[in-house]
């Protein structure tokens, strides 16, 4: 008696478990509570009631989608079908074939450390917060500086006409930091001619007049000057470990590429 009633109570546990397991079905189908979780992570979607069930109803559309196409026999055979269905095929055992052979070194905490160092070392005193339009040429530079002069908004201008990515943002650039005097491979990434405008402008100040770098003009305003705010370690290893990680990627891919070349017979 009490075996069959331990076997009773494990089966209707197993019943419970299995319909909490399954937040819907669609025609007998069952959609997981797990992948509602995944739809909510996949789209960064809090997780709340009304993001799940808003999850749910996408997931079950899609499987009575499925379900229909699946009943359309011919489509399959269809040839542009038959493309797809082979080009989803060769990039999923691609993907799995690149996961499986690109093994990239592993980043240890000595490398992010000395990063780290090396990072702190190439900051100068101070950092500065800068702003720089890019322009095609003299004349365009001139006209951009004649505005500003004039008491034209500096960010509305570099909006306006700056040819730069950072038009967008009125020119702004992100803190940044370097010694002084600037010396050239010691500019955290800056033209040389760029890092010496900006380390010679006072708080608020434009340049007198556009910089020449090659065939292009710049002009550039120091928004803020500050003492150079170095983060701790603690804080600044997390993102460190993700670039070396990139780069250590990279490297790896580069090396199975090469590799795969030296061996293939191509002709273009």
């Amino acid at each position: 008696m009490i075996a069959n009633f331990t076997r009773m109570a494990v089966a209707v546990a197993a019943v419970i478990g299995l319909q909490l397991a399954h937040a819907a079905t669609v025609n007998g189908v069952a959609i997981p509570d797990a992948t509602i979780a995944d739809g909510l992570r996949a789209a960064q979607l809090p997780d709340t009631p009304q993001a799940r069930e808003a999850v749910k109803q996408q997931l079950i559309a899609r499987e009575l989608f499925r379900q229909e196409a699946a009943k359309d026999k011919a489509l399959e055979r269809r040839p542009d079908v038959q493309a797809l269905i082979a080009d989803a095929r060769n990039q999923i055992l691609t993907q799995a074939w690149l996961k499986d052979h690109i093994k990239p070194a592993p980043v240890t905490d000595a490398e992010v450390r000395a990063r780290y160092d090396g990072i702190v070392a190439s900051l100068g005193d101070k950092e500065f917060k800068a702003r720089v339009i890019e322009l095609a040429d003299d004349a365009a530079a001139s006209a951009a500086l004649s505005r500003i002069k004039a008491g034209e908004d500096f960010g509305n201008v570099a909006q306006q006409l700056s040819l730069a990515p950072s038009k967008a943002a009125g020119g702004a650039m992100d803190w940044i930091s370097f010694k002084v005097p600037v010396q050239e491979g010691k500019t955290q990434n800056l033209p040389l001619v760029i890092a010496q405008a900006i380390a010679s402008l006072p708080e608020g100040a434009v340049t007198p007049a556009p910089v020449a770098l090659g065939d292009r003009r710049y002009v550039i305003k120091v928004d803020a000057v500050r003492p150079t705010q170095i983060p701790s370690f603690e804080t600044a290893a997390p993102g460190i470990r993700q670039a070396l990680q990139a780069q250590a990627l990279e490297r790896a891919t580069l090396s199975l590429v090469t590799g795969l070349l030296s061996k293939a017979k191509i002709t273009q």
